[in-house]
């Protein structure tokens, strides 16, 4: 069975425990399983911002980690309420993959964090969806049939799982965070299950 793809950036590391917990729920779908990548930082110069391989964390990501998945959740800080350059760089390099239609039918969930309650959140969940979208993903969110999501009182929203993180960025996942990004990762697990199943 392909993997699920976690695709992510986390400068502070929130975005990057909220993957950990999507890979959870992934992972709690009988024969599926999670991918973890990430991207690098983008430079203002020509010069390549950082080597290879990152000195710690997930492997960055290329495009056959996008053209093997199953389905995708994609996740990035909000960035004055929209994708952070370097995962909206990343995105940009797809275009091949967006020609050849390879994305087209697979499912996609999105998710972010960000260091106030009301910074940008949902504007910024919705703009990761747009790309997708272009590519013919199939993308689904957090139904309110989750009790967590009409629970929180820190992140949490229909269109993607989300976290508060705090001023100082040191604010750990809320009991009701975790249990919906598990709810997120479970849910696009089992659909990508049952469109592979229908597929043969």
């Amino acid at each position: 069975m392909p993997d699920i793809l976690v695709l992510y950036y986390s400068r502070h590391g929130a975005v990057e425990a909220m993957a950990q917990q999507l890979a959870r729920g992934i992972e709690s779908v009988p024969g599926m399983q999670a991918r973890l990548r990430t991207v690098p930082p983008v430079a203002p110069t020509h010069d390549p911002a950082a080597s290879n391989i990152p000195a710690q964390g997930a492997p960055y990501a290329t495009l056959d980690d996008l053209r093997e998945c199953a389905g995708l959740a994609l996740g990035s800080p909000a960035r004055f309420g929209n994708i952070a350059a370097p995962l909206k760089y990343f995105l940009e390099q797809t275009t091949a993959l967006w020609i050849s239609g390879t994305l087209v039918g697979k499912p996609a969930a999105v998710f972010t964090s960000s260091s106030s309650q009301h910074g940008g959140q949902e504007s910024t969940l919705l703009a990761m969806l747009v790309p997708l979208l272009h590519h013919g993903m199939v993308v689904l969110g957090v139904p309110y049939t989750e009790p967590a999501l009409n629970r929180t009182t820190g992140g949490g929203t229909p269109y993607g799982a989300s976290h508060v993180a705090g001023q100082n960025n040191d604010r750990p996942l809320s009991p009701d965070e975790k249990e919906l990004c598990q709810a997120l990762g479970k849910r696009l697990a089992t659909l990508a299950r049952q469109l592979a199943d229908h597929a043969h």
